[in-house]
Formats: structure tokens, C-alpha cells, sequence
């Protein structure tokens, strides 16, 4: 019997970067020179199709390029990829399509090219408008060219735009983490993504940590950012998600709610539900080099995510959103009933952590989150 089918969206992973970051674990190759634009397209799409039975005649709701440094690539290339994916995929109408750009990549008219392709939102890397800071996180761009690129995404038509900006940077004080902020609201983007820097393993500053801020000095910071944030109009409807009414991403919130998402390009990772019930877990070659010579599938590797796991996997998804979901949502996407988890429910919900009626941490539960977390475990 055919399951429930979750929403469905698509993740395009784009691996190169001019210079990687000394904070990034995410999959990136420095590349210089002309990048292999025409075989890199031949190979997403030769990639997509080997998974288009997971699409279960699903559209696609939402697609994120993301990197690397997806801006490296040409506006040509995005008009030339997403002709040839209309005609394996169907989209559904306003679908969002949002492209990572680093604001020292982008050259005049370029977004406007990408506007032409299909892309509707842009998310453009700033991380901090601190000339010190964006030295300090081996950023390739300064605080002019962050400034100009917002600019040239407005003038292009990118009215839903996402800024990225980190705080607990080394050295930082509140008043320099508000200072990013104001910069930021300064020019009234409907969407923030303001989390934490954190010391991932495999990367240099886990290697040679920098002196970041103290516990109580980074909880001051969170603190007056979000005091902040929500007196210009913002919320926060996940953990580092912060946006203007109606302006969140409905891509991130599929992730968050346990949809499914195909992924294509080196290192992508998806989510697929399958028509037997089963939840798989995949991801891609990660060496562009391999990716590109690899004849037929890319998969690298593939996970089920068995019963006894999907609660936790379910749950930590759905409470990093600020408004939970709806207790329905549990079995349609997990298809698992509401009353596995009722008895761990019902005791986070008599210490005040879970909201009754739904899926919702309590502002105290969002507070001992992992906590809460641990109770699923069995």
C-alpha cells in the first residue's frame, strides 16, 4: 500500500570555493581557473536521473543551492540547468528556489542573470560587516563589497532575500554583535540567519582555536541580538532563523518538519520516503573530481532510518521550530503512531517542557532543549 508522501524538495550542492574559511566542515574544494561548468551540468542531471523514483510524481516545492560557493558558477549555467531539470521535474507554482552567493564573487549583472534563470532568493554569505572580524573568519570579501552586493541583489529584484550572519565571534563584544545586526536591518532584508560559531572537527580553527567568547558573555549577546531583532520587526521561528511576517524558508522549514529532499552534486545529502514505508537516508560522491568521472550513480552510500529511530529523528527536527507542528504531522511522517511517544509526551508535558495539544517546546523546553531531546532516545 502506497504511503503518505511528504512534501518533497531538491538540494544542489555546488563544492567549489575560492578559499576555504578556517571555521567551514561543510563539502568544499578550493578551485582556481575556469570551473567545468558544461560536465558539472551533464553531471547533475545524469545524477538526477538515476533518483527520479524517489520523486513518487511529487512536485517540488522548494530548491536550495547551496556550497561551496554556488555564485562561482555562471548565470548561464542556472538558466541552461534549470530548462533541463523543468523537464524531468515538475515544480509547483511560486515554487522557492534560493542560491548561496558570497558577496566577493559577485560581479555587476550577474544577479540579474540568475533572477532570469528562475531563482527567486538569494542568500548571501556576510557573516559580519566588522572589517577585523571578516579578516579573523578568512572571509574574501569586505565590508564594502557586502554592502554592494545587497544592493545589486535589490536592484536585480530580489525582494526575498537572506543574509547570513554569525555571532560569538573571537574576540566579540555585544555591543560589536549588535553593531552587525543594525547593519543588517539597516536595510530592511525580510529574512536573518544569526546563529553561533561553533569549533566543527576537520577544520582549522578546531585545529588552532581562536579565543572565542565565554558562556555568560555569548548568552548577553543572544540576549540583546534577539531583544534586538524582535524590536525591528523580526521573529524567531526556529533556533537561528529569524524572519519578517511570512517571510520564512519554506525549504528549511521542510527539512524541519521531516519532508523529503532529493540531493544532486558532490556530497549532497537527501531524504527519500519510500512507497514500501521505508525512510532512506543517501548522500553523494564527495570529491568533485570523482563526482564528475563516476559513470551513472553517485550515490555514495545510503541509510535506512529505522522505526525505532524516527521518533528522535522526528523530534529533533520539529522542536528547533518555535511553533512546533501539529501532533498529526508525527505519523504522517514518520509512520509511526502518535501513542509510541505518548507516555514521553505526557511527562515532558507535567514538567512544563512540551506545550499540550501539540509539538511544541515550551520556552523552557526550547532552553534545556537537548534534554528534552534525550527522553526520545528510547
Amino acid at each position: 500500500m502506497d504511503t503518505p508522501r511528504p512534501p518533497l524538495g531538491l538540494y544542489i550542492h555546488v563544492p567549489w570555493c575560492v578559499r576555504k574559511c578556517p571555521y567551514c566542515d561543510f563539502n568544499s574544494h578550493t578551485f582556481q581557473g575556469d570551473l567545468p561548468e558544461k560536465a558539472y551540468l551533464d553531471a547533475l542531471l545524469e545524477d538526477l536521473d538515476h533518483d527520479l523514483d524517489l520523486v513518487r510524481e511529487r512536485p517540488v516545492t522548494s530548491v536550495f543551492i547551496g556550497g561551496g560557493t554556488p555564485s562561482l558558477m555562471s548565470a548561464g549555467f542556472y538558466q541552461q540547468l534549470f530548462r533541463r531539470l523543468e523537464q524531468r521535474l515538475g515544480f509547483t507554482a511560486g515554487a522557492e528556489i534560493t542560491l548561496e552567493a558570497n558577496p566577493g564573487t559577485i560581479e555587476q549583472g550577474r544577479f540579474s542573470g540568475y533572477r532570469e534563470a528562475g531563482i527567486n532568493r538569494l542568500s548571501l554569505g556576510i557573516q559580519s560587516f566588522d572589517p577585523a572580524q571578516l579578516a579573523r573568519l578568512g572571509r574574501i570579501h569586505n565590508e564594502q563589497d557586502a554592502h554592494r552586493a545587497i544592493e545589486a541583489a535589490y536592484h536585480a529584484g530580489f525582494d526575498n532575500l537572506n543574509l547570513d550572519l554569525m555571532h560569538g565571534l573571537p574576540g566579540q563584544t555585544t555591543d560589536q554583535a549588535i553593531a552587525d545586526l543594525q547593519a543588517a536591518i539597516t536595510w530592511r532584508t525580510p529574512h536573518l540567519s544569526w546563529y553561533q560559531l561553533t569549533l566543527e572537527p576537520n577544520t582549522e580553527f578546531y585545529s588552532r582555536p581562536p579565543e572565542l567568547p565565554e558562556d555568560e558573555a555569548l548568552w548577553d549577546i543572544w540576549q540583546a541580538g534577539s531583544d534586538t531583532l524582535n524590536s525591528a520587526g523580526f521573529s524567531a521561528y526556529e533556533i537561528s532563523a529569524w524572519s519578517r511576517p511570512g517571510m520564512e524558508s519554506r525549504h528549511n522549514l521542510n527539512y524541519w518538519t521531516f519532508g523529503d529532499y532529493l540531493a544532486i552534486g558532490a556530497g549532497g545529502h537527501g531524504k527519500a520516503s519510500l512507497a514500501n514505508g521505508d525512510i532512506l537516508r543517501y548522500w553523494k560522491t564527495r570529491q568533485p573530481d570523482a563526482y564528475l568521472k563516476r559513470i551513472g550513480s553517485r550515490t555514495a552510500g545510503t541509510q535506512p532510518i529505522e522505526r525505532e529511530e524516527r521518533g528522535l529523528e522526528f523530534m529533533m527536527n520539529a522542536l528547533r521550530l518555535k511553533r512546533g507542528v501539529e501532533e498529526s504531522m508525527f505519523e504522517a511522517r514518520t509512520g509511526l503512531p502518535l501513542t509510541s511517544i505518548a507516555a514521553i509526551l505526557e511527562g515532558l508535558r507535567k514538567e512544563g517542557l512540551l506545550e499540550p495539544g501539540r509539538l511544541q517546546a515550551t520556552p523552557l523546553g526550547q532552553r534545556y532543549l537537548n534534554s528534552v531531546l534525550e527522553r526520545f532516545l528510547s
